[in-house]
């Protein structure tokens, strides 16, 4: 077995299960899931008849590069999405099709990362670097979506973890990062909106990191599946290509996206996602994955054609997600701090201090993450996920710690019920 799998952890979701285990929770309580992101809106019809008429296809061997008709679907989706022009993303250079985006941002970095060395430095930094440590690094938010850290160990690669914190509105300080950690940097993972903040990289934040993926040589991989869930209508998150593109990086050097399915149009069976940017840095990835054995069914392509297509559900989709933050934060507002995100469909809900704190008594005493979980589950039969399982303690913090990830993807009448058990619960405290 490769050695790297020692340094793997267990996924949040096995720790939680270990948390609740045993707990017996009430029985006149029926169990409200909010843990998992996985969403509950009805798959819309459009999908589920495409898969249906195109069944035929099973008879056939996909090929890894997809369809045309999919990729020009998909292009064609990012020039409408991120306002460049028509002719801005090539389908047959730009775009690959992938089976949901958590196996591509795991084989994107298999895929990238030099085990052997750190990236190369260029000339100009040579002059202040005389030596450099030999292992390559793999920058990531923290907190996370764990497959960026397993993909990164299991590259050979050594994460460096850029925490979020509440004073910068859980976005990424990318001035923090120290020189020394740019100069060995390969890939830095984005995720905007964020999981599980909801917090937004804006244009600003783009151009920044472009400029240091320009000057210390890295490539960005920007996880964009939570952007089509957004509050306000007029106002939909900023994209890497989009940024890139305004720039003038109108070939999206070291900018490749990753969107899915899942999210936007409430199919996270389907399994269908793109990867899309630096047609070289894609042609070198289309290998890789020839060889990977990842081909998208033919019926899921043709299904994924329609659902790009097609923005009436994604619509309907935001409107539903508003009605239930609307709904939540007004029940739990007058007994916590309830901060809307910008997009996302998570609660990165802050846990109150309960009891308050005495004279002299050090911040942050009071119920863990873990313990509010626990707890919550054994005395309202809610499911929430204790932040501390989606980060790690680095530079000193764990920005996770006294937060849990709320995911608002049950139905409306289970949130505002799961709102106020939740309520209840805090009161109790």
């Amino acid at each position: 077995m490769t050695p790297n799998l020692k340094h793997l952890h267990p996924y949040p979701f096995e720790k939680l299960a270990q948390l609740k285990l045993g707990i017996v929770p009430p029985a006149n309580k029926p169990h409200i899931a909010l843990s998992m992101g996985e969403p509950t809106h009805a798959t819309p019809h459009l999908i589920q008849e495409a898969l249906l008429t195109h069944l035929h296809g099973l008879a056939n061997y996909p090929t890894t590069k997809g369809i045309p008709e999919l990729r020009l679907a998909i292009a064609e989706w990012i020039s409408r999405r991120f306002q460049i022009p028509a002719d801005a993303v090539n389908p047959e250079t730009q775009v690959l099709p992938v089976n949901g985006t958590r196996e591509a941002l795991f084989s994107f970095a298999q895929c990238l990362i030099d085990p052997t060395g750190a990236a190369p430095v260029p000339d100009r930094l040579a002059a202040y670097t005389p030596s450099l440590a030999t292992s390559p690094v793999v920058i990531m938010p923290n907190p996370f979506y764990q497959i960026y850290e397993g993909a990164a160990l299991l590259a050979g690669a050594e994460p460096y973890f850029l925490n979020t914190l509440e004073g910068s509105g859980y976005l990424p300080d990318f001035d923090a990062v120290p020189d020394e950690i740019w100069q060995r940097c390969q890939l830095i993972y984005i995720c905007s909106p964020g999981n599980p903040t909801g917090s937004v990289i804006d244009q600003a934040g783009h151009e920044k990191l472009l400029k240091l993926a320009e000057k210390y040589d890295f490539v960005i991989a920007s996880d964009e599946c939570y952007t089509e869930i957004y509050d306000d209508e007029t106002n939909p998150p900023q994209g890497l290509l989009q940024t890139a593109y305004n720039m003038g990086n109108t070939v999206f050097k070291r900018c490749v996206i990753f969107h899915s399915l899942s999210k936007r149009s409430n199919a996270p069976g389907l399994r269908s996602g793109f990867v899309a940017g630096d047609a070289e840095i894609l042609k070198h990835y289309f290998q890789y994955r020839t060889y990977h054995g990842c081909a998208m069914p033919l019926p899921t392509q043709h299904a994924s054609i329609q659902a790009w297509q097609d923005e009436h559900h994604v619509i309907e989709n935001r409107r539903l997600y508003r009605e239930k933050f609307a709904a939540f934060i007004d029940i739990l507002g007058d007994v916590c701090t309830v901060i809307k995100p910008p997009a996302s469909f998570y609660v990165w809900l802050k846990i109150p201090l309960n009891p308050p704190l005495s004279k002299g008594e050090a911040e942050g005493s009071g119920i863990s993450d873990t313990e509010f979980a626990q707890q919550l589950f054994a005395q309202q039969n809610i499911t929430v996920l204790p932040g501390s399982y989606l980060s790690r303690d680095f530079d000193g913090v764990n920005p996770g710690l006294n937060h849990v990830r709320i995911a608002l993807v049950a139905p409306l009448d289970e949130c505002i019920e799961a709102a106020q058990r939740i309520k209840n619960f805090i009161n109790s405290l």
